[in-house]
C-alpha cells in the first residue's frame, strides 16, 4: 500500500513511518520540518519538505497518489494553542482541509487521524473516559482536533473517504523533543540528565493517561485494516499524576534533582484518563509496555544521546 505520512519527521510520525517501511508499505513523507527532524526520516521513504497548508500539497497527491493518509502533522501544544488560536486554527483545521480536499480529488480512500483523547473530553466526568463521554474542550488546540473528526465524518459522508480517529492519551518515548513538542516526560529526562532544575506546573496532582509510542504505533498499523469508520482511544486508562512522574523518572536516573512549582497553564485539563477497550474490539489492540518499561527505554534514549 502507497501510504503517505504527514509529520512524518516528528516524534510519533517518524516511528510509524519505520514500522511501515518495515511491513512493505511504500511510504511518502511531507514534513516542514518546523518541530521534526531530517534525521528522523526513514532513508526508505520518500521525502517533501513542504506545509501542510502550501498549495505544493496538490503535486505530492496528483505525483503520488497515495492510497491512505496518516496525518500527524499538527500544532500541538496545548499552550500554544491558548496564547495564539488562530495559528492553531490554521495548521489544525486548515492544513487539514486542504489534505482532504487533495486526498478526494487524487483517490485516497482512506485516512488515519491523530486526534487528542487528553484534549477533545475537556474536563472529564468519568474516568477513564470511553468514546461516548461529552466532547467539551477547553482548548483551542482540543477544538481544532475534534473539528478535524467532524471534517472527517462529512468528507466520509459525500465523499466515501473512510477513517479512523485515533484519540491519543499523553505519548511519550524515544524521539520525542523536549523542546519543540514539549512533552513533558522528555523535558523531566533531558533535565535530570543534565542536573538541570524541573519545574512542575501547579501543584503537580494533575493527571495524565501515559501511553508509550511504541504501543501508539502498533494502533496505527491495526487501524490500516479496520473496516468501518470510527474514532478510537488509545491510551492505557491509569492515571499518573506529574508529581508522581516526576519521581519515576528521577529515581531512573538516579539523580535526586531539584524540582520547583510554578503557576499552573491555562488550557490544561485537571485529570484525563482513556478507556481504550473499543480499540480492543475493534482494532485488537490493548496497551503492551507498563509505564516504568516505557520509561525506562525513554530514559535510555535521552542518556544515549551526546
Amino acid at each position: 500500500m502507497k501510504i503517505l505520512v504527514t509529520g512524518g519527521a516528528g516524534f510519533i510520525g517518524s516511528h510509524i513511518v519505520d514500522r511501515l517501511i518495515q511491513e512493505g508499505h511504500d511510504v511518502v513523507v511531507v514534513d516542514n520540518l518546523s518541530t521534526g527532524k531530517k534525521k528522523n526520516v526513514n532513508r526508505a521513504a520518500r521525502f517533501y519538505k513542504v506545509d501542510i497548508l502550501s498549495s505544493k500539497m496538490e503535486k505530492i497527491f496528483k505525483k503520488e497518489k497515495p492510497d491512505l493518509l496518516s496525518h500527524h502533522a499538527a500544532q500541538m501544544d496545548v499552550r500554544r494553542s491558548v496564547a495564539d488560536p488562530i495559528y492553531d486554527a490554521q495548521v489544525n483545521i486548515l492544513g487539514f482541509l486542504n489534505l482532504l480536499e487533495n486526498a478526494v480529488r487524487h483517490g485516497t480512500k482512506k485516512v488515519v487521524f491523530a486526534s487528542s483523547g487528553g484534549a477533545v473530553y475537556g474536563e472529564q466526568e468519568t474516568f477513564p473516559a470511553a468514546e461516548d463521554h461529552p466532547v467539551r474542550p477547553v482548548s483551542p488546540y482540543g477544538i481544532s482536533k475534534l473539528s478535524g473528526e467532524h471534517y472527517l465524518y462529512y468528507y466520509q459522508r459525500v465523499a466515501g473517504l473512510n477513517y479512523v480517529a485515533l484519540r491519543y492519551a499523553n505519548v511519550y518515548g524515544p524521539r520525542q523533543d523536549p523542546h519543540g513538542e514539549a512533552g513533558v516526560v522528555a523535558i523531566f529526562c533531558q533535565r535530570l540528565l543534565r542536573g538541570d532544575e524541573c519545574t512542575i506546573y501547579g501543584d503537580g496532582l494533575q493527571t495524565r493517561d501515559f501511553v508509550f509510542v511504541g504501543d501508539v504505533v502498533r494502533a496505527n498499523l491495526a487501524a490500516l485494516d479496520a473496516q468501518d469508520s470510527c474514532a478510537l482511544n488509545i491510551g492505557t486508562g491509569l492515571e499518573t499524576n506529574v508529581v508522581d512522574l516526576f519521581g519515576r523518572i528521577d529515581g531512573l536516573v538516579g539523580s535526586r534533582g531539584a524540582v520547583r512549582h510554578g503557576a499552573g497553564k491555562e488550557g490544561e485539563v485537571r485529570r484525563s484518563a482513556l478507556d481504550a477497550a473499543l480499540a480492543g474490539r475493534v482494532l485488537g489492540w490493548r496497551p503492551q509496555v507498563s509505564l516504568d518499561e516505557g520509561l525506562a527505554a525513554t530514559v535510555d534514549f535521552f542518556r544515549s544521546r551526546p
